[in-house]
C-alpha cells in the first residue's frame, strides 16, 4: 500500500495467501546479502585442501550439488511453511554426503529465494519428483505445487570438522563439476559408494588397521581425486581421505575402481 492511503488502515485478516495466484517471477541475480555475521576463517579449509589434495571448496559445493541434480520441493498450501515462504521467500537449504556422524561430514548450507515454479514447469516437476521419489496417492490429490531456489545469494560450505569457510556465489556459478560427478547416469555416486563399500570395505579396514585397529570402514565419499573413508573405532568416528595417483584424476566410476585397487595394493607393499 502506498504511503498516506487511505486504505492503510483496513485489515487484512480476510486475505488468503493462494499459491495459483504467487506463481510470480522472481528478481533476477544472486550476489552476498547484507545481513549475514561471517566468522573469520581460520585456515582450515585451504590446509586441508592442500594436504589431502582435495577439491577446491567452491569445486567441492559444485560436485556436492550435482548429486542432488535438480533440487525441486513439493509443498502443501496447507502447510504453515508454505505460507511463510509464499510470505518471504529467504530460505537456506542444507546439503549433505549422508553418514552417521553429520559433524564430520562435508555440507554446505544454500541462502537464497525459494519461489513456486511458473504453470507451465508444475506437470514436468511433478513426473520429476515421482519418478524419483516412488510416492504412493498421497502425491496424487493435485494439492502439492513444486518450488526450487530460483536465485542463491549465499554459500556456507563445512568440509568437516573445523573446515569451514564462505563460498563466492560467481565462484560457484562458474565452475563446471568434475566429470565423474556428472557422468554416473542412472547409478548415482550415491549407489555407486554402496557398490564400492561391498567391494572395498573390508580391504580398506584391514589397510587402516596396520597402526590401530579399526572396526568400519566406509566410503562417503568419491570424486575425480580420491575418496573420503568414514572410520570407526569403537564409539569413535572420523574421516579419513585416500588420494589417487593419476596426476589428472579419475573421470569414470570404473575407473575410480581400479585407482582404489592401486592404492590399496601399494599401501599393503608399503606396510609389508
Amino acid at each position: 500500500e502506498k504511503v498516506g492511503s487511505s486504505v492503510s488502515g483496513e485489515k487484512d485478516s480476510h486475505k488468503i495467501i493462494d499459491v495459483e495466484t504467487s506463481l510470480a517471477l522472481p528478481p533476477q541475480g544472486g550476489g552476498t546479502r547484507a545481513g549475514l555475521f561471517r566468522t573469520p576463517i581460520s585456515g582450515g579449509v585451504q590446509n586441508a585442501t592442500s594436504a589431502h589434495s582435495l577439491p577446491p571448496p567452491a569445486l567441492a559445493v559444485r560436485n556436492l550439488m550435482e548429486q542432488v541434480k535438480d533440487p525441486i520441493f513439493s509443498f502443501s498450501p496447507l502447510a504453515i511453511h508454505t505460507r511463510n515462504i509464499l510470505a518471504e521467500p529467504r530460505c537456506t537449504l542444507v546439503v549433505q554426503i549422508p553418514g552417521r556422524s553429520c559433524l564430520s561430514n562435508a555440507r554446505a548450507t544454500l541462502f537464497g529465494d525459494v519461489y513456486p515454479l511458473s504453470e507451465n514447469e508444475q506437470e514436468w516437476a511433478h513426473k520429476q519428483y515421482m519418478a524419483k521419489h516412488h510416492q504412493g496417492p498421497s502425491q496424487q490429490w493435485g494439492n502439492f505445487h513444486y518450488f526450487r531456489m530460483q536465485n542463491i545469494s549465499d554459500i556456507y560450505f563445512i568440509g568437516g570438522f573445523g573446515t569451514v569457510a564462505w563460498i563466492n556465489v560467481n565462484e560457484y556459478e562458474a565452475l563446471q563439476p568434475y566429470k565423474i560427478a556428472v557422468d554416473g547416469g542412472e547409478k548415482n555416486l550415491s549407489e555407486f559408494n554402496l557398490e564400492l563399500n561391498a567391494i572395498f570395505s573390508n580391504p580398506l579396514r584391514e589397510l587402516l588397521s596396520t597402526e590401530s585397529e579399526v572396526d568400519d570402514a566406509a566410503i562417503i565419499s568419491v570424486d575425480s581425486k580420491g575418496i573420503d573413508i568414514r572410520v570407526r573405532q569403537g564409539a569413535k568416528f572420523h574421516v579419513q581421505r585416500l588420494a589417487f595417483e593419476e596426476s589428472l584424476g579419475v573421470e569414470a566410476l570404473e575407473e575410480a575402481k581400479s585407482s582404489l585397487w592401486k592404492v590399496i595394493e601399494k599401501g599393503k607393499v608399503h606396510n609389508l
